[in-house]
């Protein structure tokens, strides 16, 4: 398996999930359940796929901007999550906000699937993609 494949896996759970809660509603027991496996998917991936995919893009001129840009969409999916911690999820407001996560989660994994696998794809060996693979799965299963 190579690191695409592993982000690939992971993010089709992270898709799963968010599907799942928007289709919950009011503050359930299963809008709470899938919100906690969203929120530790999605930390503990971007925390792995940021040391195991973006750091070593960030020392390659070709990819250093898609490696920050990245890295800076983390950081407005972690504002996403904080808005949901301290919004009520019996309010409206709450299922409007997590619809506008789940537009930037997805809108993010699309663009690492289409444009930044393709520039990594060229910039990385065999060797590294396989070797970023078994690290970034290894931190993953911490």
């Amino acid at each position: 398996m190579d690191i695409f494949a592993a982000l690939s896996s992971d993010h089709e759970k992270q898709r799963l999930i968010m599907k799942a809660l928007v289709d919950t509603t009011g503050d359930s027991a299963s809008r709470r359940d899938f919100f906690v496996d969203l929120k530790h998917q999605l930390k503990q991936h971007s925390i792995a796929e940021e040391r195991h995919f973006y750091m070593p893009l960030m020392k390659l001129d070709s990819t250093i901007e898609l490696a920050r840009h990245a890295i800076a969409e983390h950081h407005d999916i972690d504002e996403f999550i904080a808005k949901l911690e301290t919004t009520d999820m019996d309010s409206p407001v709450w299922l409007k906000t997590m619809k506008a996560l789940q537009h930037k989660v997805l809108h993010h994994l699309a663009e690492e699937e289409r444009e930044f696998f393709q520039q990594a794809g060229k910039n990385l060996s065999a060797s590294q993609k396989t070797e970023l693979a078994v690290q970034y799965q290894a931190e993953m299963s911490n």
